[in-house]
C-alpha cells in the first residue's frame, strides 16, 4: 500500500514540474508571431497605430469588406499624413473600388490611380496604376460592331505604359492586352470596309481597308483586308476602261488601279505567306499577268509564328457571342510588336480628292500624281509593241479651239466646233451662215448637193449658231368653237335626256320633264319608298 501511495505522489511531482501545454503552444505562436521583417523600417515589431490601423484596412480588403477597408485607410491618410503607409494606403483605395467593380466604381478607381501616379509617378506602383487603368477600360470594352470609346481608352493606356515604363515587369503583360485591344478595333474598320465594299463605295472602302492595312497589321484577317483593297482598285480601273474618255487618258487610269491592286495583293504574299487566304491573292496576281513575289525566309517565319500563336475558335467562344457583350479576342496574336504610334489614317473625302486629281491630270494630259514619267513595265512593252497610248512623257498637245472666218464674204456669224477625225483626236473648224442679197437660198438646208464652202460638216459635234433663212410658219391654228353644254342624266336606258339647246330658228327648247320612278330613285319631292323597296337597291 505504501508503495502505491509512493508511485502516485512521484508521478503527481513530475507533472507539476512539466510545463503545460497550453503554455507551450502559447509561446510557439509568439515566436511564430515575432517577425523583425514586419515593419521593414525599424526592423521591429512594434504596435504602432497606423500599421495596426493599415493591417485592419488591408483585412478587410482580403474579405470583401471594400467600404470598412476604403473608411480606415481614409482615416490613416487623415490621421497620419506622414506615415510610411502613405503611399501603400493611395493605391489600397484604388484596389478598393476596382474589386468592387461596376461602372461607378471602376469610374472612380481609375481617379484614384491617375492620383497616385500624379503624386508617386517614380515608383514601381505607378506602373501598376497605370497599368489597372488601362484594364478598366478593358473590361468595358464592347464588341466591334458597338461602340468603341473604351476600346480606344484602353489602347491609349496601353501605349502610355509602354512609353513610361519600360523597365516594369508588367510589361508583356500591357504588350498581350495590346494586342487584344487592336484586334477589336481591327475588326471594327475591317468590318465597316467589307460593308462599303458591299454597297459599291470604294471610296470608303478603300479608306477603311487602308487604315486596316497600315495600322493593325498583327490583324487576324489582315490577308481578307488587302484583298478585298485589291478588289476595290481593280473594280475602279474596270470603270474607267468603259468610260468614254480618250484612250490616252483612259490608259493611264487604268494602269494606275491596276498597279495598286496588284501592290495590295503583293503585300498578301510577302507580309502573310502563311495567311489563309494567301492563294486568293496569288489567283488574282496570275489572272491580271503579272509576277507572284518570294517571300523571305523571315517574313515565312515570322508569319508562321503570327499564325501559330492564334488559338482556334471553338464553339463554346461562339455561343458565348451571342449572350455576353465583351469581344472575343481568341484570334489575337500573341506575339509580334503591337503599333504603339498610328500612322496618318486614311479617309474617304481623301480618297475622292486623289481621284479628281488622277481623272483631271490625265484628262489634260499632264503627268498623273504621284506616279512615275515612265509607267510600269508592262505599260512598257506594250508601247514597244505599238499597241498602248503614249505615256505622259510622249502626252501630245492639249486641244485648242481654232476660228475660221466665213470663206463665202458675205456678213455673217462666225462659229468655231470641233470634229472627230478617224484617229480619236479632234480637229477644229468654223462655220458661218448668212444669206446672201435676193438669193432666195438659206444655208443649212437640207439639199442632197455637198455643202458649199463655209458650211458645217454633217459630222460636226457643235451646230452652228445664228440667224438661218427658213420657211415661214404656217398661220396659227385657231381652236375649234367648244360644243355648247348638254347636261346629261344618267338612268334606265328607256328614259329620255334632258337637252337644252337652240333650234335652228335661234329658239330655245324647252327641258323634258323626266318621270319619276319611286322603284328607282328616292326623292325628297315624292313618296318615299315603302316596306321591302327599301332593301332592294335594284
Amino acid at each position: 500500500m505504501n508503495r502505491v501511495v509512493h508511485q502516485i505522489v512521484v508521478a503527481g511531482l513530475c507533472l507539476a514540474l512539466m510545463p503545460s501545454a497550453h503554455a507551450l503552444f502559447h509561446h510557439k505562436k509568439k515566436k511564430k508571431d515575432f517577425n523583425l521583417t514586419a515593419n521593414p523600417l525599424a526592423n521591429v515589431n512594434s504596435e504602432q497605430p497606423d500599421k495596426i490601423l493599415f493591417d485592419k484596412a488591408m483585412h478587410a480588403l482580403k474579405k470583401g469588406r471594400y467600404d470598412v477597408a476604403r473608411l480606415d485607410l481614409q482615416t490613416l491618410l487623415n490621421t497620419y499624413p506622414e506615415t510610411e503607409y502613405a503611399m501603400r494606403a493611395k493605391l489600397a483605395i484604388g484596389d478598393t473600388w476596382y474589386k468592387e467593380g461596376g461602372s461607378a466604381a471602376l469610374s472612380q478607381a481609375q481617379s484614384e490611380y491617375q492620383d497616385f501616379i500624379t503624386f508617386f509617378p517614380n515608383t514601381p506602383e505607378a506602373a501598376e496604376a497605370q497599368m489597372k487603368i488601362g484594364d478598366i477600360y478593358y473590361q468595358q470594352m464592347l464588341k466591334p460592331d458597338r461602340d468603341p470609346a473604351n476600346a480606344l481608352q484602353a489602347q491609349q493606356q496601353y501605349r502610355t505604359m509602354l512609353q513610361d515604363f519600360p523597365d516594369s515587369p508588367l510589361i508583356p503583360r500591357a504588350k498581350q492586352r495590346l494586342r487584344d485591344v487592336q484586334e477589336v478595333l481591327a475588326q471594327r474598320q475591317f468590318e465597316i470596309g467589307e460593308f462599303y465594299a458591299s454597297r459599291e463605295d470604294w471610296a470608303g472602302a478603300i479608306a477603311r481597308l487602308q487604315t486596316v492595312a497600315d495600322t493593325y497589321p498583327l490583324f487576324s484577317h489582315s490577308d481578307q483586308a488587302l484583298i478585298t483593297l485589291g478588289d476595290a482598285y481593280a473594280t475602279e480601273a474596270q470603270i474607267f476602261s468603259h468610260a468614254k474618255l480618250p484612250a490616252k487618258a483612259k490608259a493611264e487610269l487604268v494602269r494606275v488601279y491596276d498597279d495598286r491592286a496588284a501592290a495590295a495583293w503583293d503585300r498578301v504574299v510577302t507580309r502573310y505567306p502563311m495567311a489563309p487566304h494567301v492563294d486568293d491573292a496569288k489567283d488574282r496576281l496570275i489572272a491580271m499577268g503579272r509576277p507572284i513575289p518570294e517571300p523571305t525566309p523571315a517574313e515565312l517565319a515570322e508569319s508562321e509564328a503570327e499564325e501559330g500563336s492564334r488559338m482556334t475558335l471553338k464553339l463554346r467562344d461562339r455561343a458565348l457571342l451571342l449572350v455576353k457583350q465583351s469581344p472575343s479576342m481568341v484570334r489575337a496574336a500573341r506575339v509580334g510588336e503591337p503599333t504603339v504610334v498610328d500612322p496618318p489614317q486614311t479617309y474617304a473625302p481623301q480618297i475622292n480628292k486623289e481621284n479628281v486629281a488622277l481623272f483631271e491630270a490625265a484628262l489634260h494630259g499632264q503627268p498623273l500624281p504621284g506616279v512615275g514619267p515612265n509607267g510600269t513595265d508592262k505599260t512598257a512593252a506594250a508601247i514597244d509593241n505599238g499597241t498602248a497610248p503614249p505615256t505622259p512623257s510622249q502626252a501630245s498637245a492639249p486641244l485648242q479651239f481654232e476660228t475660221i472666218p466665213d470663206q463665202g464674204g458675205s456678213a455673217g456669224s462666225t462659229v468655231t466646233v470641233v470634229v472627230p477625225n478617224s484617229n480619236g483626236q479632234s480637229s477644229s473648224s468654223s462655220a458661218g451662215s448668212s444669206s446672201s442679197a435676193g438669193s432666195g437660198s438659206s444655208a443649212g438646208s437640207g439639199s442632197s448637193t455637198p455643202p458649199a464652202s463655209g458650211a458645217v460638216a454633217d459630222n460636226a459635234v457643235v451646230k452652228p449658231v445664228g440667224p438661218v433663212v427658213s420657211k415661214p410658219l404656217p398661220p396659227i391654228d385657231k381652236p375649234a368653237p367648244a360644243p355648247d353644254q348638254i347636261n346629261d342624266v344618267s338612268g334606265n336606258a328607256g328614259r329620255a335626256q334632258v337637252y337644252t339647246g337652240t333650234t335652228a330658228s335661234g329658239k330655245k327648247n324647252k327641258k323634258k320633264k323626266v318621270p319619276y320612278n319611286s322603284k328607282d330613285e328616292s326623292s325628297s319631292r315624292h313618296k318615299k319608298k315603302k316596306g321591302i323597296d327599301k332593301l332592294n337597291p335594284f
